[in-house]
């Protein structure tokens, strides 16, 4: 999110409304309900995120264990067994 100046977006009338409700202050505009982005879907953190608990799942089903794989991701053995679980589910889902 970047600021701009009303002043180069908004009529001047619509300015002088608003600074009758906030002169001088900040005022957040939020996006319209259909132009909003999910979570990582900017950053692309989201898909890689998802890449690396396929890995993670692939390591563990070729017979890494809970532990070492805590060690080389740095994560908690309880964060590991949660991606674990939840690939499970997703490749159900996918053979069925």
């Amino acid at each position: 999110m970047k600021y701009e100046k009303a002043q180069n977006i908004l009529p001047k009338d619509i300015i002088e409304l608003l600074q009758e409700y906030i002169d001088g202050g900040y005022l957040y505009i939020p996006r319209k309900s259909d132009n909003k982005k999910v979570w990582g879907e900017t950053s692309g953190l989201k898909s890689e995120l998802k890449e690396r608990n396929i890995e993670i799942f692939n390591k563990y089903s070729k017979g890494l264990s809970v532990r070492e794989l805590s060690k080389e991701y740095y994560l908690s053995e309880n964060s590991i067994r949660r991606i674990i679980r939840q690939q499970k589910i997703i490749d159900n889902t996918i053979d069925t």
